[in-house]
Formats: structure tokens, sequence, C-alpha cells
């Protein structure tokens, strides 16, 4: 299919396949073949993902990008080509010129001939010191600290691209598009802009494209997957991936193909549209998308269309994800069984501690009692509680050394002295560290065979008019009889790690069940409800027209993903714990059973 004809429908249909290096592998086949598209997306890259890559990296210098990409392209390459289909990843990941090559031996074995594209300009790690003599501190965004003061050595260090990279490739006939560190939702923005031949200041269109790329980029998440009302949900069996059907005019409808396990509902999409953002302002390297204008409505069985989406331009800086080399990090988790949990952690604790020297001997040492044991247990397993100890500190040797303290205790102890796994010598923290830099220094090139250019960044544009934010009209908040029951018996939750922080979002499904949210869910009462994490100092946002509330809870996750010592170091699970909690609900807005 020649780019002229594409041109003439009235949509384009983009797919995805991937949210995250290890999503189901025959998911890129399944859209391909499941359905008419028209671009095949994949977002593979996280923080944690560029952590891995540098390891594989570190055994293999000509690796650093996600091989399953690979094993997928041979799967659907040609099928691809015989559809007219165009596929856009940032599998590259640490070396998309690598992944590259890795397609065109691909292509030549199989016998084709797809004109490949990869984008660089990305990476800074050779970069940093010459962009910090030019006045570029790389601070941390939430510390505060610049770079040069951090106690650890970058490892990586990638700046989030946008779009018009992809855009241009794509202009230039290429069959299959891979690029680094592409900002999630630009991977779907790229296509949409150069299907329908968007300009770097159409705002709006550009917003409601970027808010149909933040709800696919996470792949079946939009689409049932992890989703709080798990009754809703037809079938988990192979969950189908998302679908946005973009317009020239930036709204869009999400769908899947049909067939497919899973559901795509208001409320499924609105969990997506939750997950892992801050304030109403979505910020890319493209655009600012105002959540707060999205219009969101169930057009038909599985089909949720959103319209009204305004943007405004990005700022003149983008997002850096450095990785730092910092501690070293172990833990362990001891069981106490039955009678007096609290005593027998004390006892286990103080002799832990009296052993390795006292405590302040590691830079940082953290002890976690998680109460899961019952009064009376029917099962060995219901008299458990877990005890979890661990430390950070930059001597890989005082690390190694805990756990075997540890295991020195074993016969002179706590009764029913056992632990969870086997003592380990502790590994490598690999420390999140997100700051900003200045958009003109960061420079896509594009490569196409012997061809190649450079896309400079979005520039400002500080004529550009600034959206005008609707009023939501919300009932009053409902009075009279309560009922106690758990909060997730009426309100959805999705939530995730944004760095070393969390976000937490909780919404309703009625604006009458909204006011009552609004009203109750402050951010003094949240701590309240949650007091494991009450210390941390907290953001809330409101977003009237979803019915949904946001928390961003600061420094909850510590140095990010690679290096955090909590059990849920991605914050999976915090919605759900908040929704276990009892609450007192107004009887007015409790659904009739």
């Amino acid at each position: 299919m020649n780019a002229n004809n594409q041109q003439k429908k009235e949509k384009v249909i983009i797919a995805n396949c991937s949210g995250y290096f290890g999503d189901r592998r025959a998911a890129a086949r399944e859209m391909v073949q499941g359905g008419p598209i028209d671009i095949l997306t994949g977002d593979y890259l996280a923080e944690l993902t560029m952590a891995l890559l540098f390891r594989q990296r570190l055994k293999k210098p000509d690796a650093g990008y996600v091989p399953t990409f690979l094993k997928q392209m041979e799967e659907i390459m040609g099928e691809c080509l015989d559809k007219g289909i165009r596929v856009v990843s940032n599998a590259g990941g640490l070396n998309p010129r690598a992944l590259a090559a890795e397609l065109e031996k691909i292509a030549e074995t199989l016998g084709l001939h797809p004109k490949i594209a990869y984008i660089e300009g990305d990476d800074l790690m050779e970069r940093l010191g010459e962009l910090q003599e030019k006045g570029e501190p790389f601070t941390h965004l939430d510390k505060g600290i610049d770079l040069k003061d951090a106690k650890g050595s970058p490892i990586t260090a990638n700046a989030y691209l946008g779009c018009w990279g992809i855009a241009e490739a794509l202009k230039k006939d290429a069959d299959i598009v891979v690029g680094g560190r592409i900002a999630d939702a630009s991977v779907v923005v790229g296509p949409a802009a150069w299907w329908f031949g968007w300009t770097r200041k159409d705002w709006d269109r550009l917003a409601g494209a970027s808010v149909a790329g933040h709800i696919v980029e996470c792949g079946a998440q939009a689409t049932g997957g992890n989703y709080s009302f798990i009754d809703e949900v037809p079938s988990f069996l192979k969950v189908g991936y998302p679908i946005a059907e973009v317009y020239e005019d930036g709204s869009f409808v999400i769908t899947k193909h049909p067939g497919t396990g899973g559901l795509v509902s208001v409320d499924t999409v609105k969990a997506q549209l939750l997950y892992e953002v801050r304030d109403p302002k979505y910020l890319t390297p493209d655009v600012a998308a105002r959540f707060d204008t999205i219009e969101i409505s169930q057009e038909a069985e599985n089909r949720v269309k959103i319209t009204g989406v305004l943007g405004e331009p990005p700022p003149e800086t983008t997002k850096v994800c450095i990785n730092n080399l910092g501690a070293y990090r172990n833990s362990m988790t001891i069981v106490l069984t039955g009678l007096d949990i609290e005593k027998k952690a004390k006892i286990f604790e103080d002799a832990l501690f009296d052993a390795i020297g006292g405590r302040g001997q590691y830079e940082v040492e953290d002890v976690q009692l998680i109460r899961s044991d019952k009064e009376d247990p029917a099962t060995n397993d219901e008299a458990f509680a877990y005890l979890r100890v661990s430390v950070m500190d930059p001597d890989p040797k005082k690390v190694g050394l805990f756990s075997a303290k540890i295991v020195e205790l074993g016969l002179a102890n706590i009764p029913g002295f056992t632990a969870t796994a086997p003592p380990t010598k502790g590994t490598p923290a690999i420390m999140h560290w997100p700051a900003l830099l200045s958009g003109k220094h960061v420079h896509q090139k594009v490569v196409i065979g012997d061809e190649e250019f450079i896309v400079e960044s979005v520039a400002p544009d500080p004529d550009a008019p600034l959206p005008q934010i609707k009023d939501v009209e919300i009932p009053p908040a409902p009075t009279g009889k309560t009922v106690r029951m758990p909060l997730g018996r009426l309100f959805a939750t999705r939530s995730g790690d944004k760095g070393g922080n969390a976000n937490l979002g909780v919404w309703a499904k009625t604006p009458e069940a909204y006011a009552f949210l609004r009203e109750f869910l402050t951010t003094e009462r949240l701590k309240a409800l949650l007091k494991d994490i009450s210390g941390f100092e907290m953001e809330r946002y409101e977003f009237p027209n979803l019915l949904a509330i946001n928390f961003y809870i600061k420094g909850v996750l510590g140095e990010g993903v690679a290096a955090s010592i909590r059990s849920d170091p991605q914050a999976k699970t915090l919605g759900e714990y908040l929704r276990a909690k009892v609450i007192d609900i107004p009887e007015a807005i409790v659904p009739a059973p």
C-alpha cells in the first residue's frame, strides 16, 4: 500500500503489541493477523529495562536492544510487508543501530527487502561532561541535587525523544522504524502525525494522539489487564491488545480485535489513563496534553471514544533518565511463626544488629514486619508472619557479610527459625536519576540505508494560546445513612512507579460517587488509611472529567525500581491495598446487590 492511498483513509489504525520487555511474544503476530491495522507499535522500555539492557551490554557489547523484538519480527516481517503495515518501536534500547543491523540479517535470510530506519540521539553518556560544562547540571527532579554530587557513577543516560524522527522516517517510506528512548506515547504520535501531515504546532491534534499513545503504551492494561473490577471482564484468557483508531482531528477510538479476551470499557481505559501520571498536564517531548479536557464515552461494545483533548507546547526541556551504579543491596526474609510475633521480631532484630557491630554499620538499614499470621491458624502457613531485613552500602564485602550473619543465628535465636530463601552476596543497586535537559541539546539522527538526517527538538512557542479548561458540574456530596464496606467495592484504582515516586489513581463510576470521593479522600485521609506510607510527601490532583483523583507520593520507592528495598518496588499493589480498606460509604451511592 503506498503512502498516497493511505492518506485518503479517514483514520489510521495503530495497534500495540508490547507494554514492556517480556510482554507476550505472540502478541505481534496476533495483532497482524487478528484484523486490519495500518501501524504496529510496541513499547519495550522502562527505567528498569534500561538497567537490564546495560547488564546485557556488559556481557556482549553488540547487545543492548530487546532481543524478543527480533523474534517477533522474524514471524511477521513478511506479512507486514504484504499488508502494508508499518512497524514502529523503541526496542532499540541502548543500541538501535545494532538492532537495525540484526533486522537486516533477518530480512536477508527471509528473502525480504524492507526499508529499515533507526533513530539515535537519545544516548547522552559520552556527552555528560560536555553538557555539564555548558551549564546543564542534571539536577535530580525530586532531591534537588546536581549529578556531580550524586553518590554513584552514571551507567546510562538517555533523553526522551519525541515523534518527529519517526514521522520523517515514515515519510521517507521506512517500513520498520526502531529507536532508543523514544517516549512511550511518541511511538503512536509519530505515525499519526505522518499519516495526516500534522505540523509541529497542531497542539490539539498532537495532544489527542499523545493521549491515545499513553492509553495503548502498556499493552493489555487498557483492555482489562490489571483492572480493579475483575468481575466485569468476560475472560482473562488471551486478553486482546489495544488498538487506537486515530482521526485527523486527533480524536480516537480505543478497541481490540474481535474474539479476544479482556474488555474495552470507559473504566478499563480510565485505569490506563491514570497510570504513572502526576498532574492533569501530561508532558511529552511533542506536546503537553491536558488530561483535564478528555471527553470519554462508550461508543459500542469494546469501543471507547475520546474527543476534546486540548494541548499546549511542551516545555523547553526534555526529561533525561540517568541510571547510576551506586551502593550494593542485600535482603533476607525471616519467617516468624505462631505466638509472640512482635517479641520474636525484636529478639531477632536485636541479635542481628549486635552480631554486625551495632546499628549504623550500613548506609541504609530497613526492617519491615509483615503480618499475615492468623489467630488459631487452620494451616501451618496461616501461622506465618515475615520479617524482611534489607541493607544498602557502597562496600560490597559488608553487604555480602550481612546475610552470612543472619545464617549464623540459625540455631541460636527464635523458635522456628527459618528463611524464605538462601543467603546471597547482594547485588549492585542501580539508582534512577531523573533530570531535565534543554531541548536545544537533543538532536535525533535518523538513518535509512546510506541516508541520514537530523531532526531537531520541538521549539518553544510562546505565542500559542493556552487551552480553556471547561468546568465540570459535580453534584453535592451525598449525605444520610452510611454502610461500612471496603472502599474498593465502589471505587477502582490504578497505581505505578515514577522513578522513586509512586502514583495512586482512584476513580468513581458516577458523578454522585465522585462527589463523595472528592470530599472524603483528602491527603490527610489517605495517610490515615495507609499508615505505612503516611510519612511521605504527597500531592493530590483532581480530574473531575474522569471522576478521578490522583495522588503522587514522593520518595516512597527510594532510588527507583532497580534500587528499591520495598516488597513492591513498582507500587503495583498500592491501589488494591487502598481498595481493601473498610470505610463508611453513603447508602445512597451503593449499588443494589
